[in-house]
């Protein structure tokens, strides 16, 4: 995983953030799954990379526990990441998972080598002993199903340890320490492979740290409705809203803080689904009465994507047409001084690399970097601090109606991306059709909601086909639709094949150009669950 160390932007003293987790990330890909189950639990939790947590690092971020991350380092060799000497004197709980628990049992004076025998993928543990990290889930003598993914093994563990947990060939799956209430566990908890994980890491956060939850998305909104006013004061705001879920919950949350003082700007990038600028100014015009400026500037927009093929291509085009139309349509709103973004604590943590270095990038992000400083605004980000569901849930509270909290997630760069090869603005409409009856077909057969996104892709690919007793040289269609709980990964949609039928039918009679249709069945990873 991608991570940096946040800007500290909560305080120990108020209550929403007094009970406290933090996450030392040693570089696992799953590490953001610890800290959203720890959220789900109702306790507020941050990820911090190993390299920027010191002894005095802790002593001022106040932990209530410390939960150490997996990572992909061997922790038996010389010059690994390693836990901060001084945590293990500090009398806090501490859980070391998969990495963690490697580091926690060579710093306390045990053993770790590479194994002979690795274990990747679901496995059985077997329960050898009584513990509070256990209580009232796991007992002496059962089996569970648990999800592994590791190399190294524990030989030998420190001074003070019971193993309390084994597998074939893993005789300390988990280690615990109940009088200094230091555990470590060789699967991973947070992933939904393990389906006791969330108990047990309510456990250590409840039961053993002590944490009651004041973490909710009610108190989140009151504490951050009084920040955005702090902040603001007499002040005017401007806010990009794109139609997603996040700007919408950006916009809803500042409207409620501070009124009329907010302008939002939407710009119709002409990639966008169908209806998208409609939908918007039926919503924040018209419904909630905030100030709204619309410009449709898809023809700019068109005009320089055409023929654009690569993806980083388009989407550094899309990003920076963005900015200028946003600025053009800023510098009229007399007194603004803030700039709103929907900045979510996922962008923030995946800035840099783990170890501070240079990270491998995947697609880039479409958020709207160098704009502040090009306009000289201040930032407001009332989202800085949540992850993609208690986005949803914030929304819930804030009021907006189902049919927006609940919208499948929509890339910044819109359909631009689902258009492998040139972009052109017969291939969009083409595209925009299509797409809008699978999610049409979806929302009849009631699953919408079962599915985490779905979507069309138009291929630049030209088949043979007959239609009327004609032969037709059109486009393929490819279908997605993927079932996730976060994104990070993803199992294709398990659609019966007479709705696929159904679909495929309306889309290649409803929409010229398009000939043949296929459904993409690819699982993330190895693929993504977009295709750009």
């Amino acid at each position: 995983m991608n991570s940096a160390a946040p800007n500290a932007v909560s305080n120990p003293g108020d209550k929403l953030h007094s009970e406290r987790v933090l996450i030392v990330d040693f570089g696992s890909q799953v590490t953001q799954l610890i800290a959203r189950r720890i959220r789900e639990s109702g306790v507020y939790s941050e990820i911090h990379p190993f390299n920027t947590v010191t002894d005095d690092f802790i002593r001022e971020f106040a932990p209530k526990a410390v939960i150490l991350s997996g990572g992909p380092a061997s922790a038996g060799e010389n010059e690994t990441p390693r836990a901060p000497d001084g945590l293990w004197e500090m009398g806090l709980p501490v859980l070391g998972i998969c990495y963690g628990e490697m580091t926690m049992a060579q710093q306390l004076g045990g053993k770790v080598t590479a194994s002979e025998h690795q274990e990747f993928g679901r496995t059985e543990v077997e329960i050898t002993g009584e513990s509070a990290l256990f209580d009232g889930i796991w007992k002496p003598g059962d089996t569970h199903q648990v999800w592994m993914s590791h190399g190294d093994k524990i030989d030998a563990i420190p001074e003070g340890f019971s193993p309390i947990a084994v597998t074939p060939t893993a005789p300390f799956a988990t280690i615990a320490d109940e009088k200094r209430k230091f555990y470590g566990v060789q699967f991973h908890p947070e992933v939904v492979h393990t389906p006791d994980g969330a108990k047990l890491l309510s456990n250590f956060t409840h039961a053993i740290a002590g944490c009651v939850g004041n973490w909710t998305m009610s108190a989140f909104k009151d504490d951050e409705i009084a920040k955005v006013r702090r902040q603001v004061g007499k002040g005017r705001v401007i806010c990009g809203l794109s139609g997603g879920v996040d700007s919408s919950v950006v916009a809803a949350l500042l409207h409620e803080a501070i009124g009329d003082q907010l302008t939002c700007v939407f710009v119709d990038t002409g990639v966008m689904r169908e209806g998208e600028g409609d939908q918007v100014v039926a919503l924040f015009r018209d419904h909630y009465n905030i100030p709204l400026v619309h410009r449709d500037a898809s023809e700019m927009f068109l005009g320089k994507l055409d023929g654009v093929s690569d993806p980083e291509k388009k989407r550094k085009i899309i990003g920076a047409t963005f900015i200028d139309v946003f600025e053009e349509e800023a510098a009229k709103i007399e007194g603004a001084e803030f700039l709103a973004q929907g900045t979510l604590y996922p962008d923030v943590i995946e800035s840099v690399s783990f170890t501070g270095g240079p990270s491998v990038t995947i697609k880039s992000h479409h958020n709207v970097g160098g704009l502040p400083e090009r306009m000289k605004l201040k930032l407001v980000e009332p989202l800085r601090e949540l992850f993609k569901d208690e986005v949803r849930a914030l929304g819930r509270e804030l009021g907006l109606p189902d049919e927006m909290v609940n919208r499948h997630p929509f890339p910044g760069p819109g359909l631009a991306i689902r258009l492998p090869g040139g972009v052109t603005e017969e291939k969009v409409g083409i595209l925009r059709k299509a797409d809008t009856i699978y999610l049409d077909e979806i929302r009849k057969a009631g699953l919408y909601d079962d599915i985490w996104q779905a979507f069309a892709v138009l291929l630049p690919v030209q088949t043979v086909g007959v239609m009327g007793d004609a032969r037709t040289y059109d486009y393929v269609l490819a279908l997605r639709a993927v079932t996730s709980t976060d994104g990070m990964t993803a199992d294709s949609f398990p659609f019966s094949h007479d709705f696929l039928t159904q679909v495929s039918g309306r889309i290649i009679n409803e929409v010229r150009g398009i000939n043949r249709v296929v459904y993409d069945v690819t699982s993330k990873p190895p693929g993504t669950i977009e295709w750009e």
